[in-house]
């Protein structure tokens, strides 16, 4: 019995030391974060004029617009978005930049009536003289990415700025981000995602949460300690010989963008952030759509992992900025050691009483605390002191955080099942196809859906053991009342209050308008 505590006990340990570890990488960004918003970069930029303003200025706009603003190829990846599409087409015509300076493809591999949305929308905007076209392919062949490589084949543009189906970017985003480019080592300017319906229900407010850190705080430090950073897929624009230098879009993995933004940079190409540009976005509303988005977010990220970390190690980098890629490359494998750690808690918690008998203190766990408080202090900059607009009360902000923040935790640790499995598929090397997040034109707390189309009717085996770690972890609180051993109590709730909700929240149908 001693030999089954010791090993409970190590496992757990071991867990949790890795978990530290990650949070405390993570505490590094945070610090690169505010040290480089004491010192930012000081970059000299110059506004491409639209036909308007020159107009206003008394200049002709003929061949002004020619000589001031690069060509830029907009390229939207569709599949099955009936619900958004239009929106997006009417969104990315209202850029205010020289008409004539852009074109749009509409990448539209749908196999529903999404097809003939796009191709209407197109045939309008083609009347009122936009240079835009339809690329409508029928055998998906390596899905987002295999759009994008065909479609950069006949880009006339010398950047391509790209946009899933659920964004809105504002009208002045290429005058925003191209100018950043008069830097010739940069390859990629991505902004900030916001979010558009991030008060229509818990899910899309936890959803946030972690959005806004990785918006913020992991982007902007990776880019201030002058490591490795992303290109999160849209909301960004490339250099199009980057994209040729660097290879070219590749389909084996689910994050083509996270493998081509990594190849890119080991050619030598910069990725620029701006934090201060948001790009809004809807997130997704009920909880099957998310698990698509998160599986093929930590799978991908772990086939990534399996394909370039052998080359990062290969590569010229210092040992530093190899070490931070690699934490970088293997940050959905944190939710492995989260579902460890839970699911030993538990034998741990019926064993510490045979292990205090052998002079075990459990306040050795205390040590470990270090990795919470590091996460709460970089969510709170994140999402308090970051997201604090002018006129907002700092006091309401901050009862918002500390009722959103224990929640969002028991989230993320309901989800570390659904993680795991998908993390471990993309080490193994188990191909899966791309699953898109479907989208239904949410904006609002008032807005509902309007049909259940795109929306998954299976209830996968996945989902009725999530039901069963419920219970697995109520039996531990139950367990630790009787004992009257409240070491993991908390965790333990936390971990009831994850599972159940993941379980409720799968099963639950959205409302139907």
């Amino acid at each position: 019995m001693h030999i089954f505590a010791y090993l409970v006990l190590v496992i757990y340990t071991l867990a949790l030391t890795y978990i530290t570890v990650y949070c405390l990488f993570q505490f590094n960004l945070l610090y690169f974060y505010k040290k480089g918003h004491q010192h930012p970069f000081e970059e000299k930029k110059k506004q491409y004029n639209t036909g308007k303003q020159l107009v206003a200025a008394g200049m002709d706009t003929d061949d002004t617009k020619t000589e001031l603003a690069p060509f830029v190829t907009i390229q939207l990846p569709i599949f099955n978005e009936m619900y958004v599409v239009e929106r997006l087409i009417d969104n990315i015509t209202q850029f205010d930049y020289p008409k004539d300076r852009f074109e749009i493809q509409v990448l539209d591999d749908s196999t529903d009536q999404t097809v003939e949305i796009s191709r209407a929308k197109v045939e309008e905007y083609q009347a009122k003289g936009f240079q835009i076209s339809l690329l409508h392919r029928t055998d998906r062949k390596g899905y987002k990415a295999g759009a994008l490589k065909e479609a950069t084949k006949v880009a006339k543009g010398e950047f391509i700025a790209i946009f899933d189906a659920d964004f809105l970017p504002k009208p002045d985003f290429l005058n925003q981000t191209i100018p950043y480019f008069d830097n010739p080592e940069v390859g990629v300017v991505q902004t900030r995602w916001e979010h558009i319906n991030e008060d229509y229900s818990l899910i899309t407010k936890l959803q946030a949460l972690q959005l806004n850190v990785h918006f913020r705080v992991e982007q902007s430090g990776r880019m201030f300690g002058k490591q490795m950073l992303q290109f999160n897929g849209t909301a960004g624009v490339w250099r199009k010989k980057a994209i040729e230098d660097a290879g070219g879009w590749e389909a084996d993995t689910l994050t083509e963008d996270l493998d081509l933004s990594i190849r890119a940079q080991l050619k030598g190409w910069k990725i620029r952030f701006l934090e201060q540009i948001g790009s809004p976005a809807e997130l997704p509303i009920e909880m099957n759509s998310l698990k698509s988005q998160q599986f093929r977010w930590m799978k991908g990220g772990a086939e990534t992992a399996r394909k370039m970390l052998p080359t990062i190690w290969k590569s010229d980098l210092n040992f530093k900025h190899k070490i931070y890629s690699t934490i970088h490359l293997l940050a959905s494998s944190i939710f492995l050691f989260v579902f460890v750690a839970g699911v030993f808690s538990v034998p741990l918690l019926f064993s510490l009483g045979e292990l205090f008998n052998v002079g075990f203190d459990k306040n050795f766990f205390g040590y470990f605390l270090v990795g919470l408080l590091s996460v709460i202090i970089i969510y709170y900059v994140a999402n308090v002191q970051a997201e604090l607009q002018p006129g907002e009360s700092p006091i309401g902000k901050m009862l918002k955080f500390v009722l959103l923040f224990p929640l969002f935790l028991s989230l993320s640790m309901g989800l570390s099942l659904h993680n795991s499995i998908a993390v471990l598929q993309g080490f193994r090397g188990k191909r899966s196809p791309f699953i898109r997040t479907p989208k239904f034109n949410i904006k609002s707390i008032n807005d509902s859906i309007s049909s259940k189309n795109y929306l998954s009717k299976k209830i996968s085996w996945t989902t009725i053991f999530e039901g069963v770690l419920a219970l697995y972890f109520l039996f531990a609180v139950i367990g630790a009342i009787y004992l009257k051993n409240t070491t993991f109590i908390v965790f333990h709730l936390m971990l009831f209050i994850g599972y159940a909700g993941i379980f409720y929240y799968t099963l639950k149908v959205p409302r139907v308008r």
